[in-house]
């Protein structure tokens, strides 16, 4: 637990910095890695052009731009919100619980979208209703019910403020919402392919209706997390030596708690579940800029986006002209690194 602690001052400019030029160059590689060839000049003059009063030739073809406008941008823009929120939620939860291993979806989040997201797919008639897509919506409302009945019976179970009995509840709450999803999954096998499709995470086919469908939660959500960053160091000491600083640890924990989880959902509504990048981001991301949250819930939002851009680089290159699941891809990279951070765990809180 050490490395929850701020040890000591650090200078958070350069790093922020940092992680942005990352994210910019990550967000390029993604624009320009595909089945079609986009010239980097191009894309980059393409997305200038787009700003207001600019006007530039950028040389692309009408169908280089239309694959640009319409398919690769919204996908890499996808990449950088749900990285980046998820990244954000993992470290959120992990100051809240004081667990390094806490992740997004650990209070029911994923086991609630995925309920959702298999209730849509098997009995909606269509895959929108009045132009909003039914199954990131029915993905972010289960998230979010999952995490209110896992946040209800844990704080009706456990009156002192602890969260212990949450984690149990989220745990029980997940379990639960899980064996509705397989019943339903096992009634209805011809729809399969399409629930594990969405399981399993992916990117493609995200549009700009998905994208401003999340914005506002995620903007909120994000907003909230990075400005209880202080009160989550003050917290990280303890409840009593918090409250003595005048900190409530009960609000804050609360506050924290749903803006992680609407951050979580807002990120699967879209995505699917893709695991693992809660945990190690945050992870890498106390290895340099130390353990204070003022500094690792930006750097994690940062850092989170330009990790999940390259993974799904990855994901649409490594077996083309096929396509990897993206969960499967980061699956493959956060298993092991799960496995080195247990065996450094010397405590849990939990």
């Amino acid at each position: 637990m050490r490395d929850l602690l701020p040890t000591r001052r650090r200078p958070a400019l350069p790093p922020l910095l940092c992680a942005g030029g990352l994210l910019v160059g990550a967000v390029v590689l993604g624009l320009i890695v595909g089945a079609a060839d986009l010239p980097v000049r191009g894309v980059c003059l393409a997305l200038l052009d787009e700003l207001p009063f600019v006007h530039l030739d950028h040389g692309l073809t009408p169908v280089q731009y239309a694959v640009l406008m319409d398919l690769r941008l919204p996908r890499v823009l996808a990449a950088v919100t749900v990285g980046g929120l998820l990244a954000l939620a993992g470290a959120g939860y992990q100051g809240v619980f004081r667990n390094p291993l806490a992740d997004p979806y650990l209070l029911g989040a994923a086991s609630g979208a995925g309920l959702g997201a298999t209730l849509v797919i098997v009995y909606a008639h269509g895959d929108s209703v009045g132009g909003v897509p039914v199954v990131p919506l029915a993905s972010f409302v289960g998230a979010m019910g999952g995490v209110l009945l896992a946040y209800a019976i844990g704080a009706t179970s456990n009156r002192s403020g602890g969260t212990a009995n949450l984690v149990l509840a989220g745990v029980a709450v997940a379990q639960f919402l899980a064996a509705a999803q397989t019943y339903v999954q096992s009634a209805n096998t011809d729809e399969l392919r399409r629930i594990y499709s969405w399981l399993f995470g992916r990117l493609s086919g995200i549009g700009w209706a998905d994208l401003r469908m999340v914005l506002p939660y995620a903007l909120l959500s994000t907003v909230v997390l990075v400005l209880h960053g202080r009160l989550l160091d003050v917290m990280s000491v303890g409840d009593e030596e918090a409250a003595g600083l005048g900190v409530r640890a009960g609000r804050v924990r609360l506050v924290v708690l749903l803006a992680a989880s609407l951050a979580t959902a807002s990120a699967v509504a879209i995505s699917g579940l893709i695991g693992f990048v809660g945990i190690v981001v945050p992870h890498l991301v106390r290895r340099f800029v130390g353990g204070s949250y003022r500094r690792v819930l930006p750097m994690s939002l940062l850092c989170g986006a330009t990790f999940l851009v390259l993974t799904d680089v990855l994901a649409r290159t490594l077996t083309a002209p096929g396509e990897l699941p993206i969960g499967v891809v980061t699956a493959f990279v956060g298993a092991p690194f799960f496995v080195l951070v247990l065996r450094g765990t010397r405590k849990v809180d939990v």
